[in-house]
């Protein structure tokens, strides 16, 4: 059995989790800290978090790990998502926190917060069958928001929009709209910022589950309910519930989630946000099961050190995000799966030669279904194209560095790799040696596969 600390920044708060790991018990929750601190407010009003903030970010970091040494914690992650990464001072705090309080804070990419945080609701009890039916899986944080959309059991897209709670509402204070309808200006800005995903991709029916992670929507969900553990009501009678909400102030808000800072000015943008989501998904169902990216942290910690088996096939996403993204860019399917059975083929009897292992194979599958999506765009810089369009996609399962690789692996099936010493900023020489490696197999497979057509 192991100690595990789960530690997170994000734009509002600070959380700590600390949970107790074996591989008999799984994951048990022991205590939840979490401190209110506005990084974001610094970040998305001046581009950097000020020298006070950052001052009491290492403050309250240390008093983390003196309760972390109470519990002779045995191992720790700390992780901070989009709000560090936006600030302009991002090295200067990372370095202050390690002098300070010796943690050292890994920055996520969105990829990596998101699908943390995915990987603990993908294990909840019913998951399978809420997806099967047609469901969203939204992310609602401080700076941003992620949407992973599932028609009939099968990933069609993931995205990442520039719109969370705390964003919103300094975007309205910065324009100068926070009196008024103050609540319509919200309801805009999400329609907005959704109305190219709905065009796209949202089935015209709707969605019969949409499945919400984040703190505020987790306050809401047992006044919503009115049954202890019950994380799943119907759209009505959450539509009933925060039209009732939305009569009272902030401190009658707050007293009546039983949120201790009854003058938390991002109870209001979050409601709001929440239930424009709720309407233009068009939802039948909201579920809440109430965890957050700290327990995604020890989940995927667990995960790694083999304590808990995943009931979800996450490789499968991948796949599933992949063959939709092709669909979208009219690939040839017929070539595409014969050059995928090709490439895999090659791979599996080359294992010797090359090294690689099963997360090496699941690229080398995605690279072949989107190794000509570019053409879409392009039938002269195909590769190009195809490069560009993988690497501003969201595909869930993969990191950035992944979705590099899988890109990069794509472009050089058909030109000529590039030194190392030219790609060094986009990846380190491990995964260099890995794109040379795909690509080569790539480019054996296409034309394996081509001749066999001739």
């Amino acid at each position: 059995m192991k100690t595990f600390a789960a530690i997170y920044i994000g734009s509002y708060e600070i959380s700590m989790k600390v949970f107790e790991l074996s591989i008999k018990r799984g994951i048990r929750e022991i205590d939840h800290v979490r401190h209110r601190i506005e990084l974001g407010r610094d970040v998305y009003s001046q581009g950097y978090v000020g020298y006070e903030t950052a001052d009491e970010l290492c403050q309250v970091l240390k008093e983390f790990v003196g309760i972390m040494e109470m519990y002779r914690t045995d191992e720790y992650e700390a992780y901070s998502g989009l709000v560090i990464r936006d600030a302009q001072n991002e090295a200067f705090i990372l370095d202050q926190i390690r002098i300070r309080t010796g943690l050292n804070v890994k920055v996520l990419s969105n990829s990596e917060h998101r699908f943390i945080s995915y990987k603990t609701v993908a294990s909840q009890k019913n998951f399978e069958d809420m997806t099967s039916q047609n469901a969203a899986v939204v992310d609602v944080g401080g700076g941003s928001m992620q949407i992973t959309l599932f028609v009939k059991g099968k990933v069609v897209t993931t995205q990442h929009l520039l719109i969370g709670i705390m964003r919103v509402q300094e975007k309205l204070f910065d324009l100068g709209m926070q009196s008024g309808n103050y609540e319509q200006q919200i309801q805009e800005v999400v329609d907005k910022e959704l109305e190219v995903f709905k065009a796209l991709y949202l089935p015209k029916d709707g969605i019969r589950y949409v499945i919400f992670m984040g703190d505020y929507i987790s306050a809401f969900m047992p006044k919503i309910s009115k049954e202890n553990g019950k994380c799943m009501v119907d759209a009505d009678k959450f539509y009933r519930y925060t039209e009732k909400l939305r009569a009272k102030n902030t401190g009658q808000i707050a007293r009546e989630l039983g949120i201790t800072n009854e003058s938390d000015t991002l109870l209001i943008p979050a409601l709001v946000i929440y239930r424009q989501l709720v309407a233009t998904l068009n939802a039948q169902n909201v579920v809440v099961p109430g965890v957050n990216v700290n327990d995604g942290i020890a989940y995927d910690y667990a995960q790694r050190h083999n304590m808990v088996k995943a009931t979800h096939d996450f490789e499968e996403d991948v796949i599933s995000a992949a063959e939709c993204m092709s669909k979208r860019y009219f690939g040839y399917q017929p070539h595409l799966e014969a050059l995928e059975q090709m490439a895999v083929q090659i791979f599996d009897a080359m294992k010797k030669i090359h090294g690689l292992g099963n997360r090496e194979r699941l690229m080398l599958r995605t690279a072949a279904i989107l190794h000509d999506c570019g053409k879409f765009v392009s039938l002269v810089n195909g590769p190009q194209c195809s490069y560009d369009i993988i690497i501003s996609s969201e595909i869930i399962g993969l990191t950035h560095l992944e979705r590099e690789i899988v890109a990069s692996t794509v472009l050089y099936n058909t030109l000529p790799i590039d030194s190392y010493d030219r790609l060094a900023d986009k990846m380190d020489h491990d995964s260099y040696l890995t794109v040379a490696k795909l690509a080569a197999i790539l480019k054996v497979a296409n034309a394996t596969s081509r001749n066999l057509r001739m």
